[in-house]
């Protein structure tokens, strides 16, 4: 997709198949994969919580199915913030702030990077987490500062939305090398070390959804790297 700088909108049906896209790749197994990784540095109800999440918010959908972009992420907003643990409140923000990036048709690449700048801020405001806790934020911060840089001089967007969930997985990654500071990890100690977080997983995964959307591949998330 071709565009000049500030004015390059995303796919039509962007928001209906990044959140279709989320459905697919959580409910579908990911979610009590990532709960598993919880049990192993958590309380463990990370994965039960975020399928209920979901499962909520397609449920909402499948009823009332929203008209355009902003509609989509805030069902999933809802969904979220409808859902217990640490996690789900979180979530739900980020979404509200990615959500409220549009207005009634599809975001440019700009107006979405800025929406993932609002968001990030926002998570970090009420969980008090910088990278390096061990936490989502290691993969949202690399991932909105990229996508930041690239918006203003990209011309395809899909590999702008590419580099940074790249920059996502890396940091999401990178965590199994920390001692968590913030979350039900930091209870832990050196217990978790090794271990994904999977808040910081989830988050680069919700990216790389969004790659596929634009993309036109919805369901085609490639998250084998969680295993290895």
């Amino acid at each position: 997709m071709t565009g000049t700088t500030m004015d390059l909108t995303l796919a039509e049906g962007f928001g209906r198949r990044w959140t279709e896209g989320l459905f697919e790749v959580f409910l579908g197994g990911r979610a009590q994969e990532l709960g598993k990784l919880d049990q192993l540095a958590g309380d463990g109800d990370f994965g039960n919580n975020i399928a209920s999440a979901l499962g909520r918010a397609q449920r909402a959908v499948a009823i009332d199915p929203p008209a355009a972009y902003r509609g989509w992420l805030t069902a999933v907003s809802r969904g979220f913030l409808g859902t217990g643990g640490t996690s789900g409140p979180l979530f739900g923000m980020f979404f509200r702030d990615l959500a409220r990036c549009a207005g009634d048709g599809e975001p440019t690449l700009a107006e979405l990077a800025r929406g993932l700048d609002a968001a990030v801020a926002t998570v970090q405001r009420y969980g008090k987490a910088e990278v390096g806790h061990k936490t989502m934020i290691d993969a949202l911060v690399p991932a909105a500062r990229t996508l930041h840089d690239l918006a203003p001089h990209a011309t395809d967007a899909a590999q702008a939305l590419s580099r940074a969930a790249e920059a996502g997985v890396e940091g999401a990654r990178s965590t199994a090398a920390l001692v968590a500071r913030r979350g039900r990890a930091s209870y832990v100690g050196e217990v978790a070390r090794g271990v994904l977080d999977p808040g910081a997983a989830a988050a680069a995964i919700v990216l790389q959804a969004a790659v596929a959307a634009q993309s036109g591949t919805a369901t085609d998330v490639d998250t084998g790297w969680i295993n290895t």
